[in-house]
């Protein structure tokens, strides 16, 4: 009998909310949760305000997960590169009252409501629910207020206040919240502490796909797609997968790389991969920092955009820059790696930790944020301050240099025995089936009275707040 099967009886159907289906590691929590909780035998549908079939994961444009657009048609994404919370909070408002005006939501008739992001719709969506005995999970991936960019100017702190406030309003009318990591449960209870008192915060890791590397090793070991020949004629390589973002602190990488002994690194290339936009002003600004950096350091470094470049590297080229490598090149490289070297502090949680040590990959990481709760010291990495570039080069010596065969693959083992034993889909899968079980048995944990008047306040003075955004921007653009 499969677990679908045995399911059959309690079946519910789940409706997800999520602003934009693209790619990314919230994106891919929100198709992992709905992909586990179908396998579960729940009917799943995923409402979402953008999707686009050439930039969204295979399981939302395949058929696998019933994808549905709306709340797209009037408000845009932004307004000339402004005004994003605004707008999308007015997108998830339009998106609730299309699906509930359009009947979608009274023929679904959902048990269950999976709400991440954006909180700002939870209170409309509790009004506007067809059953009354429903129940509304968010999940909170990190407070949005802690994540907006230019507060220390004056007007960007005043353009925030209302939404930061609505973002603690809001999610108080969430049946249940739930947090990435013990970490992110930390935060959200110093930021916003009458909530966490009011709300117990459940932690919900994020999973990787542990089936294929199940079956990779049913088939004997080889990698789907992949041929026998060692990357680079089977040099070592430390790996390093990151967006080329700042606050990944991709160049604390570089520098331990630099202060290796020039015996200790010869023949031993650093590998700097990860998402790359030529759009995205950051991306390109801080790639050609890492550039410069490396060039700084004596250390020579090429840039590889496409696949078949990233393949005929010089054999002297010591830091490789990798744009967006696509799935297979990535699982070659981790496939690979003598090190995973991830570098950000405190990171929310860290997806990229459990494919390396899944892959049987030793991590390096910092000593902050996710990584403390996944990478165990000495068993399947090592945790080390960001701030001690040092510490970084010793490990990297270490691994490198001192290591026996026999110890890397006792390390490799346990990382791999780890993710599997506690990151896998169906863990992450089980326990959100348990917390939507247990909001639809516990009574609800708040009351409409005491926020109705403030309900009716706040929308008026948002609807209000943003027509005068909208009339401003009018004024200065045009």
């Amino acid at each position: 009998m499969t677990e679908k099967t045995k399911k059959a009886g309690d079946s519910k159907t789940i409706v997800f909310l999520h602003p934009d289906l693209g790619i990314g590691g919230a994106e891919r929590l929100v198709v992992d949760a709905a992909v586990g909780l179908q396998n579960r035998g729940h009917k799943v549908v995923i409402f979402t305000s953008h999707c686009d079939p050439k930039h969204c994961f295979d399981e939302a444009r395949d058929g696998t997960l019933d994808v549905r657009v709306r709340g797209n048609t009037i408000v845009p994404p932004n307004l000339l590169s402004r005004f994003s919370i605004l707008c999308s909070i007015l997108r998830q408002l339009h998106l609730i009252l299309q699906i509930y005006l359009s009947a979608e939501l009274q023929s679904l008739s959902p048990d269950a409501f999976f709400v991440d992001q954006l909180s700002a719709g939870v209170p409309l969506l509790q009004l506007l629910s067809p059953r009354r005995d429903a129940r509304v999970l968010f999940y909170c991936h990190f407070p949005d207020l802690l994540l907006a960019q230019g507060r220390q100017r004056w007007w960007k702190r005043a353009y925030r206040v209302p939404f930061d406030a609505w973002e603690q309003w809001s999610m108080s009318f969430a049946d249940a919240i739930a947090v990435n990591s013990k970490f992110t449960k930390g935060v959200v209870g110093r930021t916003w502490p009458g909530l966490a008192r009011r709300k117990d915060l459940q932690v919900v890791y994020p999973c990787v796909d542990t089936k294929g590397k199940e079956q990779n090793e049913k088939n004997g070991g080889e990698e789907d797609g992949g041929d026998d020949k060692p990357l680079w004629n089977g040099k070592k390589f430390l790996l390093s997968i990151n967006r080329f973002e700042r606050k990944k602190d991709i160049a604390l990488a570089i520098r331990a790389f630099a202060g290796l002994e020039p015996s200790a690194r010869k023949g031993v290339r650093l590998v700097v991969a990860g998402g790359y936009d030529p759009r995205v002003a950051e991306n390109v600004g801080y790639h050609k920092e890492l550039v410069e950096l490396s060039e700084s350091l004596g250390l020579r470094c090429m840039t590889a955009k496409t696949h078949v470049t990233a393949l005929q590297v010089p054999d002297d080229v010591e830091v490789l820059f990798l744009h967006s490598v696509p799935n297979l090149l990535k699982a070659t490289l981790l496939a690979s790696a003598r090190l995973l070297v991830y570098t950000p502090a405190n990171e929310h949680f860290g997806i990229v930790p459990l494919e390396a040590m899944l892959a049987g990959v030793p991590v390096l990481a910092a000593d902050t944020g996710g990584p403390t709760e996944t990478v165990v010291e000495g068993v399947t990495g090592w945790l080390r301050s960001p701030s001690d570039v040092v510490a970084w080069t010793a490990v990297m010596d270490k691994v490198l240099n001192h290591l026996s065969e026999d110890e890397l693959a006792a390390l490799s083992k346990a990382g791999t025995a780890r993710v599997k034993d506690n990151f896998g889909e169906a863990h992450m899968a089980q326990r959100l089936d348990d917390i939507v079980a247990q909001m639809l048995r516990a009574p609800r944990t708040w009351s409409w009275r005491p926020m109705a008047a403030a309900l009716g306040v706040g929308t008026l003075g948002a609807v209000g707040f943003a027509l005068a955004v909208l009339g401003r921007a009018v004024a200065v653009y045009s």
